[in-house]
């Protein structure tokens, strides 16, 4: 699908997509399950409605989106399974890296339409030695979301410049926080071994694995430094920026989540009882002091976090680059939700009683996958002491403040 306005057309609806297709993700749930990662079929329209790549440049045909607008598609993709919000996610964050590269080497690697579907790793997990005219890559990674389902991987790695300097990435300028020692790369996922290793409790469907690269060579306009200044301007490219927009959509994930387990439990209090009580949960007043408990903690983290957001990307701008208040804001906002998230979905989970742990209900899942995101780094704890940082007048240690 080629995904552009036309005369006489009205702008694609990404999240009315995104709604759309709900009821084909619920009914691949079982496939999923089985496979461990999104079935072909179903990540074939997700790639249709444009949600693998919601941050792509416009230059290079993608849609770029402003961060609110991706946050509203990942969320409701989520909501109706998070394995699918979280592969989305990812492909996302590669299509953001995407902005270090020139519009000619982007039309080039994706296509035009751009058909893109990523997955990959940040952390330095690889080596990468210098040769002429790029690296020669290998290494092991873990936790590819989405690779069974992807077309591009983005690495990174360490520089082994022991036998040669490397080469100047293909925006290799000194960001504030951009690492010398390390660079990242773009691979077709046909020079990656991709190994089974994804065994785990929740986000099942996200097909995590590990991977192998085996001395393979990337050209240097492939390559780029990991906070370094994107060719790309604007909010979601920035070195200080650009971290805040990929975990927003880490929140999206977590609060699509928290709202999929309502909806569970509110289509479960209307038509069960318990093992001890035929009364309907619904009718419990204990339950629907509960209820009302999980949608304003949802509710009020949401809108902590869109409003934080809206006013960091706002308060962007050529002139003032490095908005620290209101990133500080954002970010704490995104950690907050994804813990609101984990308090609403134990909430209703407890709740339900006996009836939670059986997998007809949905409640299960979203507990197991809820509990997963917030494992991500955008759900550590430290953000909060960063963000105190920030607001305490210090400069915090971590990258993208």
């Amino acid at each position: 699908m080629q995904l552009k306005e036309t005369p006489n057309t009205k702008p694609y609806d990404f999240l009315a997509a995104a709604r759309d297709l709900a009821p084909q993700i619920c009914a691949a749930q079982p496939e999923m399950d089985r496979l461990r990662h999104i079935p072909d079929d179903l990540a074939a329209q997700v790639a249709d409605i444009g949600a693998y790549r919601l941050f792509l440049p416009a230059s290079m045909g993608g849609p770029q989106l402003d961060p609110i607008t991706a946050f509203k598609v990942v969320e409701e993709l989520a909501r109706a399974e998070g394995s699918v919000g979280w592969c989305a996610l990812l492909s996302n964050g590669g299509a953001l890296f995407a902005g270090h590269f020139t519009p000619e080497i982007g039309r080039e690697m994706f296509g035009w339409p751009p058909d893109f579907r990523c997955a990959g790793s940040f952390r330095p997990e690889g080596v990468a030695r210098p040769v002429p005219g790029g690296y020669r890559v290998s290494g092991r990674w873990d936790y590819a979301s989405g690779i069974s389902n992807a077309n591009w991987l983005f690495v990174n790695c360490k520089i082994d410049d022991a036998a040669a300097p490397p080469p100047a990435a293909a925006n290799a300028g000194t960001g504030p926080t951009a690492s010398a020692s390390t660079v990242m790369l773009f691979l077709p996922i046909a020079d990656a071994t991709v190994h089974d290793t994804w065994q785990v409790v929740g986000l099942c469907g996200t097909g995590s694995h590990d991977f192998v690269i085996d001395d393979v060579l990337v050209p240097e306009e492939r390559t780029f430094r990991l906070y370094a200044p994107a060719r790309e301007p604007g909010f979601l490219y920035h070195p200080r920026t650009m971290l805040t927009a990929i975990w927003t959509l880490v929140s999206a994930v977590a609060l699509g989540i928290a709202r999929g387990a309502m909806d569970a439990f509110v289509d479960l209090a209307t038509q069960s009882g318990t093992t001890i009580s035929t009364t309907l949960l619904r009718d419990r007043p204990q339950v629907q002091a509960k209820v009302g408990e999980a949608e304003a903690i949802i509710s009020g983290a949401r809108a902590y976090l869109l409003d934080a957001l809206t006013t960091a990307w706002q308060t962007y701008g050529d002139d003032r680059p490095n908005p620290w208040p209101e990133l500080a804001q954002a970010r704490l906002a995104i950690t907050h939700s994804i813990h609101q998230s984990v308090k609403a979905v134990d909430l209703l989970f407890h709740a339900a009683g006996t009836n939670a742990i059986h997998r007809r209900h949905g409640l299960e899942r979203r507990f197991r996958d809820v509990h997963v995101v917030a494992q991500h780094g955008a759900g550590l704890l430290s953000n909060y002491e960063f963000g105190g940082q920030t607001l305490l007048g210090l400069r915090p240690g971590d990258a993208g403040w």
